[in-house]
């Protein structure tokens, strides 16, 4: 096994590294971590972080102990070297080849879920969409460059899709990571119309921004074309209109395009889970009296139910609950809930009871689910939450999961008349069913919920973590 580079990335302040080897064998790539345990987490974070953001080739060579190697300093390419040696497409080669793209199409993947927001489009009459939510292009073209960064600032990433054209606007000096994407048929440099970037230019950078923009759209799609916005300031989406486009918003085809996934997607969703489900499964053995809740919340702090992990001390016999809401591999929301006992005693009747109701109100309202259902029929079947529950309930029944909690949004029978819209359960929805139980001005709280598949006859089970058999019985 030769190596044949180093490479390092971190997401938020967590470093990590990884060897890419090149098995001359089998004529394959493989990235292998170097930590042992790391490995198992690697794909939990692993659509956040910077991959190859900083790169140095070695010549193979021959590692006979796996331990990582010393580099000889070497000078960093330039964004223009990096575009002109076809850096982007070996990135997207070693992404599609990585342990946990093991048996998926990415490929296909990538064109399915740009086909149906193209068909959404269609359907609704849009000739162009601007799409300026990093998850949403990720979704439409499979790029991710720089996702936490386009989450946390001012839009800097523009993706312009008509029914036949692509053109993504990519940040400065980052335009090779788009390389070799099917999805991509051209990659610009972004301008990016924020004071923090224009300062008090910003209402001339605006304007800038929509006539260029404009210009481009008129020589896809013509003149008068509706064109699809989200998430853009308000003076540019102002001259555009200007500018003769008839304006509508961008979220509904896109939400509409994202709630059904092929069989391909739904493996990069099972993936997902997988890797969490080995996290969580530490995560549970590391749970004793004496430690802090770091990521869980315990005890008192369960009900209610939303709050900010701290220094709490973990005490005994308490009650630990876990709403995993991880972005995983390829992207894609792993959203189980467990509640936990810290022992070492078993748990106490009023536990068993909160977890026993729990378990019933999930199960009921899986049960429920099938293709045909409209989200009002939903709410009329499902389970009847205790009056004394009631005020602490989670505030959804159930909800749409992809690469972030998503359409549709199920909700309770006595929410629906003032939060809930109707609609139709489809075939290839990936579907969490929520619970919640803690009385209101009670000590603890009990958060369980699973993941499912809406099949062409029911549902298949995604999320299999097991439940507490102690806390059932």
């Amino acid at each position: 096994m030769a190596i044949y580079s180093i490479l390092s990335w971190w997401r938020d302040d967590i470093p990590a590294a990884a060897v890419l080897e090149f098995s001359h064998s089998e004529s394959v790539w493989r990235i292998r971590t170097l930590a042992l345990e790391r490995k198992k987490f690697f794909c939990l974070t692993f659509s956040g972080w910077k991959l190859f953001h900083k790169t140095r080739f070695l010549p193979p060579q021959e590692v006979d102990n796996g331990k990582p190697q010393k580099l000889p300093p070497t000078k960093k390419p330039s964004p223009l070297m990096t575009h002109q040696s076809g850096f982007g497409k070996k990135c997207l080669s070693l992404l599609d080849r990585a342990p946990e793209s093991e048996g998926i199409d990415l490929r296909a993947v990538r064109l399915y879920r740009l086909a149906r927001v193209r068909e959404q489009m269609v359907k609704f009459g849009i000739d162009a969409l601007i799409i300026s939510d990093p998850i949403n292009i990720r979704y439409a073209t499979g790029t991710r460059n720089m996702q936490v960064f386009s989450m946390r600032n001012a839009p800097s990433r523009y993706l312009l899709l008509t029914t036949n054209r692509s053109v993504l606007f990519e940040f400065t000096g980052c335009l090779h990571l788009a390389e070799g994407y099917e999805t991509i048929d051209e990659v610009r440099p972004a301008k990016t119309a924020s004071f923090v970037a224009a300062g008090p230019n910003i209402e001339k950078r605006e304007i800038s921004w929509a006539e260029e923009m404009g210009e481009l759209i008129l020589s896809l799609v013509g003149k008068s074309a509706t064109l699809g916005l989200e998430r853009l300031n308000a003076n540019v989406s102002i001259a555009l209109k200007d500018l003769g486009f008839t304006i509508v918003d961008a979220q509904r085809p896109v939400e509409l395009a994202r709630a059904i996934k092929s069989n391909e997607e739904v493996k990069c969703v099972v993936a997902s889970l997988r890797a969490t489900e080995t996290a969580v499964g530490k995560l549970r053995e590391a749970i004793r009296p004496g430690i802090t809740e770091n990521e869980l919340c315990a005890g008192s702090r369960t009900n209610p139910w939303f709050q900010e992990a701290a220094s709490y001390t973990i005490g005994k016999n308490e009650l630990i609950g876990l709403d995993t809401d991880v972005v995983g591999c390829h992207g894609y929301y792993s959203d189980f809930s467990r509640t936990f006992h810290s022992g070492p005693d078993r748990p106490t009747e009023s536990q068993r009871e909160l977890y026993k109701i729990a378990y019933e109100q999930v199960t009921h309202n899986m049960g429920i689910l099938r293709p045909g259902l409209t989200f009002r029929d939903y709410a009329e079947l499902a389970w009847d939450i205790p009056e004394k529950y009631y005020d602490n309930r989670y505030y959804l029944s159930a909800h749409g999961c992809g690469m972030t909690g998503e359409y549709p949004y199920l909700y309770h029978r006595g929410d629906f008349p003032d939060a809930g819209y109707d609609g139709v359960i489809e075939a290839g929805m990936v579907i969490c069913v929520e619970s919640y139980i803690g009385e209101k001005g009670g000590i603890e709280g009990v958060k369980l919920e699973q993941q499912v598949l809406i099949t062409d006859i029911g549902i298949e089970v995604l999320s299999k973590f097991p439940f507490e058999q102690s806390m059932l019985e």
